[in-house]
């Protein structure tokens, strides 16, 4: 792939480089040292990916991630000295568009480059995304019907990846306290900062916001967030649970995954959405979930920051209604209400 390098610092710079040569698939497109020169250089040379820094002059890393993904949209990895110490900072621009975020490789005392290969591993993946390798996304898991032993309450399944968290965070926060669903989230996110996401998301919601656990059954006023390098899945007895399989999946955890095992578990017909997303993760177990008479909605295209995952789900006719990201709340808040008034 055609590599960007943004940062300031020289010793960074030199440090990327190195790394990237350590892959011959990989190429430096250009280099900028900071934000609005790398717009400049996007404009014109727009390369696969951009290593984008966050802490910059003249621009940031999260303003040139907005404005690139507006004017010149290409894949943004963070690259920041330490993800978790700049957490917020992270979302921020996973909202307008990154993708995922690591921690710049450093120089070991034996001279080799420590953190390399996890920087390598992420470009591999976003290769995958994008199309420069890779083939077919894996069959889903199928599970058998079984009785359900124990009442569950309705509940909203979001799924997401580019953009998610301001998308998120925008739904969250126009749901009241009382909101009688729990809801259960599927973001793209590395497992090493998905704990400070839900920390971030729970200061935009008046619900309580944490990681779902193995054993878990979903509570109204309960945000649960997929968590770690597994899939999060639907069992059998309406709990939550984690599952290494299938193994070859773009993203960990899987959006379709999960919609999949909630199609498959026997849970009460709820509701379900995809949201703002590069790829098509989502658009099959959405399908499902459609034909077990769930009700389901996509992002519309006007308000995602990468219109893949709902584009992909409306082609795929897996979509009941397609709503601006401003109308979901609403629109969830007015389901369940009219849910509650059908029961009276």
């Amino acid at each position: 792939m055609r590599v960007a390098i943004v940062n300031d610092l020289p010793i960074a710079m030199e440090i990327l480089k190195r790394t990237l040569a350590l892959a011959p698939e990989h190429v430096v497109a250009w280099v900028a040292v900071d934000g609005r020169q790398a717009l400049t250089l996007c404009r014109t040379d727009t390369p696969d990916v951009i290593l984008m820094d966050l802490i910059m002059p003249v621009l940031d890393g999260v303003e040139s991630t907005r404005l690139i993904m507006r004017e010149c949209p290409c894949a943004v990895l963070v690259v920041t000295a330490t993800v978790e110490g700049n957490a917020a900072l992270v979302f921020e621009a996973m909202g307008h568009g990154a993708l995922d975020a690591v921690c710049t490789p450093t120089l070991a005392d034996d001279g080799s480059i420590a953190g390399a290969s996890e920087l390598l591993a992420k470009l591999d993946l976003l290769s995958k995304l994008l199309g420069k390798r890779g083939a077919e996304p894996a069959p889903l898991p199928t599970q058998t019907m079984s009785p359900v032993s124990r009442p569950a309450p309705a509940l909203v399944a979001l799924g997401c990846s580019t953009g998610g968290p301001m998308a998120l965070g925008e739904i969250l926060g126009g749901l009241p306290e009382d909101f009688p669903a729990p809801l259960v989230v599927v973001q793209h996110v590395d497992s090493r900062f998905v704990q400070g996401l839900a920390e971030w998301l729970g200061g935009h919601t008046r619900l309580t916001v944490r990681l779902a656990q193995s054993g878990d059954q979903p509570r109204a006023g309960e945000v649960l967030l997929a968590g770690g390098d597994q899939h999060l899945i639907m069992e059998k007895d309406l709990t939550l649970g984690y599952s290494s399989h299938p193994l070859d999946t773009p993203y960990r955890p899987s959006v379709d995954v999960f919609l999949s095992s909630l199609a498959h578990s026997g849970y009460p017909r709820s509701v379900a959405a995809i949201l703002t997303g590069m790829g098509r993760d989502g658009a099959r177990g959405l399908l499902e979930l459609r034909r077990k008479g769930w009700r389901t909605l996509a992002q519309d295209e006007g308000t995602c920051v990468v219109y893949g995952m709902p584009k992909a789900a409306v082609e795929l006719d897996a979509v009941d209604e397609i709503l601006g990201l401003d109308s979901i709340a609403p629109a969830l808040v007015r389901h369940f209400h009219q849910q509650r008034l059908a029961r009276l």
